[in-house]
Formats: C-alpha cells, structure tokens, sequence
C-alpha cells in the first residue's frame, strides 16, 4: 500500500503499524514525534495505530542546540 511520508510517496505492507514504520526507517532510537492526517500520535500509540492507503505521516525529529 502507498502511503505519503513526508509530502513523498513511500510503500509500505497492508496493515503496517506507526512502529512498523519507524523500525523499516532504521528509526527506533530517534527522539520523534508522528503526525498522522495531521493529528499526533502518543509514543505508546505507535503499535497499535495501523496505518492506512493514502494516510498522510509526518515524522519530525527533535534537534538539540543552544
């Protein structure tokens, strides 16, 4: 199924997990926030929310500076 990651067009298998994602993304021990249709979802959510055709993710990393 093709999903947009990112505003880019990005396949992934029918029924992959918010953790799926982020696992096939080599992305696991990154400090993230996901948006999925525009609404975040909680960390301990990931596993649990399936993703959809055409569903919109946003993942955004979280950058340390001073």
């Amino acid at each position: 199924m093709e999903i947009e990651l990112n505003g880019e067009p990005h396949q992934l298998a029918p029924g992959a997990t918010l953790q799926d994602l982020i696992e096939a993304l080599a992305l696991t021990q990154q400090s993230l926030a996901l948006a999925v249709n525009r609404s975040v979802v909680p960390r301990q959510q990931w596993g649990q929310r399936s993703l959809q055709a055409q569903d919109k993710v946003e993942i955004v990393r979280a950058i340390g500076g001073g």
